[in-house]
Protein backbone atom coordinates (compact mmCIF):
# COMPACT_ATOMS: atom_id res chain seq x y z
CA UNK A 1 0.00 0.00 0.00
CA UNK A 2 1.38 3.37 -1.03
CA UNK A 3 1.81 6.44 1.11
CA UNK A 4 0.63 9.94 0.28
CA UNK A 5 4.27 10.94 -0.27
CA UNK A 6 4.68 8.19 -2.89
CA UNK A 7 1.53 9.29 -4.70
CA UNK A 8 2.69 12.92 -4.67
CA UNK A 9 6.09 11.91 -6.04
CA UNK A 10 4.41 10.05 -8.91
CA UNK A 11 2.54 13.16 -10.03
CA UNK A 12 4.21 14.95 -12.96
CA UNK A 13 3.18 18.36 -11.61
CA UNK A 14 3.07 18.77 -7.85
CA UNK A 15 2.12 22.45 -7.86
CA UNK A 16 -0.60 23.39 -5.40
CA UNK A 17 -2.57 26.42 -6.48
CA UNK A 18 -3.81 28.94 -3.95
CA UNK A 19 -6.00 32.03 -4.03
CA UNK A 20 -6.44 34.73 -1.43
CA UNK A 21 -9.75 34.73 0.44
CA UNK A 22 -10.44 38.18 -1.04
CA UNK A 23 -10.17 36.96 -4.66
CA UNK A 24 -13.37 36.81 -6.64
CA UNK A 25 -14.94 33.44 -7.29
CA UNK A 26 -14.53 34.21 -10.99
CA UNK A 27 -10.74 34.52 -10.57
CA UNK A 28 -10.59 31.22 -8.70
CA UNK A 29 -12.74 29.38 -11.25
CA UNK A 30 -10.66 30.82 -14.10
CA UNK A 31 -7.47 29.57 -12.42
CA UNK A 32 -9.03 26.14 -11.92
CA UNK A 33 -10.10 26.01 -15.58
CA UNK A 34 -6.70 27.20 -16.84
CA UNK A 35 -4.84 24.62 -14.73
CA UNK A 36 -7.37 21.79 -15.23
CA UNK A 37 -7.87 21.33 -11.50
CA UNK A 38 -10.96 20.88 -9.35
CA UNK A 39 -9.94 22.76 -6.22
CA UNK A 40 -7.76 25.56 -4.89
CA UNK A 41 -6.50 26.26 -1.39
CA UNK A 42 -7.72 29.57 0.05
CA UNK A 43 -5.22 31.61 2.04
CA UNK A 44 -4.93 34.74 4.13
CA UNK A 45 -1.24 35.57 4.15
CA UNK A 46 0.59 32.32 4.85
CA UNK A 47 -2.38 30.74 6.62
CA UNK A 48 -4.72 28.22 5.02
CA UNK A 49 -8.27 29.35 5.73
CA UNK A 50 -10.25 27.17 3.37
CA UNK A 51 -10.59 25.20 0.17
CA UNK A 52 -12.77 26.08 -2.80
CA UNK A 53 -13.95 23.33 -5.13
CA UNK A 54 -16.04 23.12 -8.26
CA UNK A 55 -18.76 21.70 -6.02
CA UNK A 56 -18.66 24.84 -3.85
CA UNK A 57 -19.07 26.93 -6.99
CA UNK A 58 -22.00 24.90 -8.30
CA UNK A 59 -23.86 24.83 -4.99
CA UNK A 60 -23.05 28.22 -3.53
CA UNK A 61 -22.84 30.46 -6.57
CA UNK A 62 -24.79 28.97 -9.47
CA UNK A 63 -27.68 27.55 -7.44
CA UNK A 64 -27.91 30.65 -5.23
CA UNK A 65 -27.88 32.98 -8.25
CA UNK A 66 -24.78 34.87 -7.10
CA UNK A 67 -22.48 36.77 -9.46
CA UNK A 68 -19.05 35.12 -9.52
CA UNK A 69 -17.22 38.34 -10.42
CA UNK A 70 -18.64 40.08 -7.35
CA UNK A 71 -18.55 37.23 -4.82
CA UNK A 72 -15.36 36.79 -2.79
CA UNK A 73 -14.00 33.28 -2.40
CA UNK A 74 -14.31 33.56 1.40
CA UNK A 75 -18.12 33.65 1.00
CA UNK A 76 -18.33 30.21 -0.62
CA UNK A 77 -15.20 28.32 0.45
CA UNK A 78 -15.28 25.33 2.75
CA UNK A 79 -13.58 26.62 5.87
CA UNK A 80 -13.18 23.29 7.66
CA UNK A 81 -10.18 21.98 5.73
CA UNK A 82 -9.50 18.28 6.19
CA UNK A 83 -5.99 17.23 5.27
CA UNK A 84 -3.55 14.32 5.32
CA UNK A 85 0.14 13.94 6.09
CA UNK A 86 2.73 12.51 3.66
CA UNK A 87 3.22 9.38 5.81
CA UNK A 88 -0.46 8.39 5.70
CA UNK A 89 -1.60 5.61 3.40
CA UNK A 90 -3.78 5.79 0.32
CA UNK A 91 -6.31 3.71 2.26
CA UNK A 92 -6.45 6.49 4.88
CA UNK A 93 -7.19 8.99 2.10
CA UNK A 94 -9.85 6.81 0.48
CA UNK A 95 -11.59 6.26 3.83
CA UNK A 96 -11.60 9.99 4.62
CA UNK A 97 -12.77 10.97 1.14
CA UNK A 98 -15.53 8.37 1.18
CA UNK A 99 -16.69 9.18 4.69
CA UNK A 100 -16.69 12.96 4.20
CA UNK A 101 -17.78 12.86 0.53
CA UNK A 102 -14.86 14.91 -0.73
CA UNK A 103 -12.60 14.75 -3.77
CA UNK A 104 -9.52 16.74 -2.76
CA UNK A 105 -7.21 16.57 0.24
CA UNK A 106 -4.42 19.02 0.96
CA UNK A 107 -1.20 17.42 2.19
CA UNK A 108 0.36 19.18 5.18
CA UNK A 109 3.82 18.36 6.54
CA UNK A 110 5.02 20.11 9.71
CA UNK A 111 2.43 22.84 9.27
CA UNK A 112 3.39 23.48 5.63
CA UNK A 113 1.27 22.83 2.54
CA UNK A 114 3.26 20.35 0.42
CA UNK A 115 0.72 18.96 -2.02
CA UNK A 116 -2.81 18.07 -2.96
CA UNK A 117 -4.24 14.57 -3.48
CA UNK A 118 -7.35 14.07 -5.59
CA UNK A 119 -9.62 11.08 -5.91
CA UNK A 120 -8.21 10.71 -9.43
CA UNK A 121 -4.67 10.42 -8.04
CA UNK A 122 -5.82 7.65 -5.71
CA UNK A 123 -7.66 5.76 -8.45
CA UNK A 124 -4.56 5.95 -10.67
CA UNK A 125 -2.45 4.56 -7.85
CA UNK A 126 -4.89 1.73 -7.13
CA UNK A 127 -4.95 0.80 -10.81
CA UNK A 128 -1.14 0.76 -10.96
CA UNK A 129 -0.95 -1.43 -7.84
CA UNK A 130 -3.53 -3.83 -9.28
CA UNK A 131 -1.70 -4.00 -12.61
CA UNK A 132 1.54 -4.81 -10.79
CA UNK A 133 -0.17 -7.59 -8.81
CA UNK A 134 -1.68 -9.05 -11.97
CA UNK A 135 1.70 -8.96 -13.69
CA UNK A 136 3.39 -10.70 -10.76
CA UNK A 137 0.68 -13.39 -10.67
CA UNK A 138 1.08 -13.97 -14.40
CA UNK A 139 4.85 -14.36 -13.97
CA UNK A 140 4.23 -16.81 -11.13
CA UNK A 141 1.72 -18.87 -13.16
CA UNK A 142 4.15 -19.06 -16.09
CA UNK A 143 6.94 -20.09 -13.75
CA UNK A 144 8.98 -16.94 -14.41
CA UNK A 145 9.38 -16.02 -10.76
CA UNK A 146 12.75 -16.16 -9.08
Amino acid sequence: MATVAQVLNSKPDQTVFTVPATASVFEAIKLMADKHIGAVIVTEGDEIVGIMTERDYARKVVLMDRVSKHTPVRDIMTSQVRYVRPDQTTDDCMALMTDKRMRHLPVIDNGKLVGMISIGDLVKNIMAEQQYTIQQLEYYIRGEHT
